[in-house]
């Protein structure tokens, strides 16, 4: 297959590329700058500079590029900055609507032109997104775009329906990244297995659906 992987240069994203590229699919890695380790899996292409809030800039990068009949794109990009109550920052919220909210739309702007029916696209968000799921409140900036995305990605699972093209809001677990300061239950290999096990799995019917890595559906 041919697959499209937003946010590649490590984490959850690097290994996603890693196990795709030995199971022999066609990998197209976007990322604003490599690493030795995304060079090493040897992707088709890395693409990078990518930068996922300018819908223009990305539109330039992926002419440049033969993703004809797409078959799967997966947007990992994020960013998660600690808020609670007590150090409330505006700027920092605005900042992660942009990235975890706004970016993943205008991919879906730049990619589903080269994608055809049985085309899918996962959208890494979190169970923090999830209302019923929230019991330990904080995190402001994080669940309120998380819970955005969630929303947005099942418009567009409404929108892209009639093309055949799905759409699942994946929850990749308490990965141990970067991002988690390598706290976690799980670490980054065990996540993409279970990411690309769902997007194999999870047929058109499902489209607009919230899923666990453990193959569990999310409450909204």
């Amino acid at each position: 297959m041919k697959i499209a992987v937003i946010g590649s240069n490590r984490g959850i994203g690097l290994e996603l590329v890693l196990q795709l590229v030995r199971a022999e699919h066609q990998v197209f890695a976007f990322c604003r700058q490599s690493s030795p380790a995304l060079r090493e899996c040897a992707p088709a292409a890395i693409i990078e500079q990518f930068e996922v809030t300018d819908a223009a800039h990305m539109q330039r990068s992926v002419a440049a590029l033969d993703l004809a009949n797409l078959d799967w794109l997966f947007h990992v990009s994020g960013i998660l900055t600690p808020q609670g109550l007590s150090n409330f920052d505006p700027a920092a919220m605005v900042e992660q609507f942009t990235v975890n909210a706004i970016a993943p739309m205008l991919a879906a702007q730049v990619f589903t032109p080269y994608m055809t029916a049985s085309s899918k696209i996962g959208l890494l968000t979190s169970r923090m997104g999830s209302m019923t799921d929230n019991t330990t409140g904080g995190s402001y900036g994080y669940r309120m775009s998380k819970a955005a995305l969630n929303a947005a990605g099942k418009s567009l699972s409404l929108d892209l329906k009639s093309r055949g093209i799905a759409v699942f809001l994946l929850h990749p677990g308490y990965v141990k990244t970067d991002m988690t300061h390598q706290r976690g239950l799980i670490d980054t290999a065990e996540s993409a297995r279970g990411l690309i096990a769902l997007m194999a799995q999870k047929t058109a019917q499902q489209t607009g659906t919230f899923w666990h890595v453990n193959g569990e559906q999310l409450p909204w």
